[in-house]
Formats: C-alpha cells, sequence, structure tokens
C-alpha cells in the first residue's frame, strides 16, 4: 500500500487523469437581506487510499458502499462560497486557479454565469491556505485576481503558512503546498486583515475556531436575526465517513486529532441548532442540514 507521502507526492500526476474543469452555481440561500450562493470551482480527482488508506477497511467498506462511494477513486466538488448583501461581495476562499487540478480552477467562469466580475468582490475571508483554497488568489501572470477586494485571514494561519519553517517541517509531500502558500499570500501581504476566532468579521460574520485541517483552519457563521448558516470549509470534509465515523482521523488533516475535535464539536452544533450548512468538499453545491443517525450523522441536501 502506497504510503501518505507517496500519495500526496503524485496528486498532480494523478490529477491529469481528471476531468476537465466545469462550472456552475450550484444552489442559494436567503439570510434575511443577504443571499449566500454556492458557486462551482470544479472539482479534485484524488486516489482513495488519499482519504481511506489508514482508516480500518473491515470498517470502511460497508459506509463507502452505503453512499455509493468508489474506494479506488474519489472526486469531491469544490464549493465557494459567495455572500451579497447588497453593499458588499464576500468570496469565502477563492478556488484552485489553473496551477493546480486541471478538473477544478472554474471559480471566475462560474463566477462571470452569475453576472458577478473579479473587480465586483469587495471581500475575500480564507478558510484556510490549501492549494484548492488559495491559489485562484493569482491569475496567470502572478497578478491578483479579485484587484478590489480586501483580504481576511486567520492570524493562526498566517503566522503558519509564511513562516520560513514551514516548508521544512510540513513533511516533504507537502512542501510545495506551503512554497505555494507563502508566495500567493507574500502577494497581498500589504492589504490583508488578520482575524481570530470568535471575532464578527463583517457585519452578522462570526469566525468559529475549527483548528485541525490545517493550525488556523476558520469556520464562519453567517446570521440575520434568528436566521443563520455556517460555512464550513473542509472542517467537515465529505458526505460520508465525516459524518458517520466523525471520530476516525483524517488523511487530509494536517492534525489529525485537533481535526477530529473540531469535525465532532460543529457536527453536534449543526444537529443541534439545525443550522444549514455549505461545506467546500460536500455534494450538491454543498448545501445542507446535519441530522443524527444512530450514534453519528448524516448529510441530508437541501433544494434552497
Amino acid at each position: 500500500m502506497a504510503t501518505r507521502r507517496e500519495i500526496l507526492a503524485g496528486l498532480g500526476a494523478f490529477a491529469l487523469a481528471g476531468l476537465p474543469r466545469y462550472g456552475h452555481a450550484a444552489n442559494a440561500v436567503t439570510l434575511g437581506s443577504r443571499t449566500v450562493t454556492s458557486v462551482s470551482d470544479g472539482n479534485l480527482v484524488l486516489p482513495g487510499d488519499f482519504a481511506f488508506a489508514d482508516l480500518p477497511q473491515d470498517e470502511l467498506a460497508p459506509i463507502l458502499a452505503e453512499y455509493g462511494v468508489s474506494r479506488d477513486q474519489i472526486e469531491p466538488p469544490c464549493n465557494v462560497t459567495l455572500l451579497q448583501d447588497g453593499e458588499r461581495t464576500v468570496l469565502f476562499d477563492v478556488g484552485s486557479g489553473s496551477g493546480f487540478m486541471p478538473s477544478a480552477g472554474a471559480l471566475v467562469d462560474s463566477l462571470d454565469a452569475l453576472g458577478v466580475a473579479p473587480e465586483d468582490v469587495t471581500h475575500v475571508i480564507f478558510t484556510h491556505a490549501h492549494p484548492d483554497h488559495l491559489w485562484g488568489l493569482l491569475d496567470d501572470f502572478d497578478d491578483p485576481v479579485f484587484t478590489d477586494a480586501a483580504y481576511m485571514i486567520g492570524q493562526a494561519e498566517w503566522d503558519y503558512w509564511t513562516d520560513p519553517n514551514t516548508v521544512s517541517t510540513i513533511g516533504e509531500a507537502r512542501a510545495s503546498f506551503a512554497v505555494g502558500a507563502a508566495r500567493r499570500l507574500e502577494a497581498i501581504a500589504d492589504q490583508v486583515e488578520f482575524i481570530q476566532p470568535g471575532q464578527e468579521v463583517l457585519p452578522g460574520v462570526a469566525a468559529v475556531e475549527s483548528f485541525g485541517h490545517t493550525p488556523g483552519h476558520l469556520s464562519f457563521e453567517v446570521r440575520d436575526g434568528g436566521e443563520a448558516l455556517l460555512i464550513g470549509g473542509d472542517a467537515i470534509g465529505n458526505h460520508h465517513v465525516a459524518f458517520a465515523r466523525p471520530d476516525w482521523a483524517s488523511g487530509s488533516d494536517q492534525d489529525a486529532e485537533l481535526g477530529a475535535k473540531s469535525r465532532m464539536m460543529l457536527l453536534d452544533k449543526l444537529a443541534s441548532e439545525q443550522i444549514p450548512l455549505l461545506g467546500f468538499h460536500l455534494p450538491g453545491g454543498g448545501l445542507g442540514r446535519v441530522e443524527r443517525k444512530d450514534s453519528a450523522y448524516q448529510f441530508v441536501m437541501e433544494e434552497m
């Protein structure tokens, strides 16, 4: 069986076999005066071992069978969140751009289909700085795509990816992630605002600590009166194993123990408070609700 390092190192080559990238606006929900839209950046193409290699295979098999998920290859969607309130046009993450996988990087085309140009974006808020969330920041000429936007990122996330020691401590397989993040974050160093968990980063938008997937990963709760929605980023990374066995380590989390703790905290909150979720890698545009199922949870997609 391939090691985690070998799997990560081979992702670029593996992705070349992927489908061409596509774009569409998948779903939208209204919260008071705000509209939150799921906008497609395409999808990733990953070997199954990336997500499943370290899990108990006899317990994993029936979960994958129940959800119709291949053990050999997964193609998670990439759902960027667009928030519009009549005054601000806000993106949560910016997708992959053209430099990560050929099956992803469709955000600008998807926004264009909605009548939103890059220069219309007033704010970009990052959940974290992995390639499929950050690398769409710059175009093919290394110029910022969202020229008029203000940028926000968690202080802990910024500190980690801009630390020159990260490239040598993150592990060989993810070293390119560190190099790519540092280069892109440097390009916006004079325009970025650092945020903290619990902070209201914009009116009605609060940062929620969900560390583990990366050292400073943040989710965001959007609230208008009694209505709310959680933008989950990668804290809840799929609609099958992450819900059926949230306590299991995720191969994509940099700190698997902390990632599981954050995932279980968010799932309990979402199920208890019945707050809709928009997840970056969840199906149906990522919009749905969390329901309790036996001793765990399930994701219920909603057409909103």
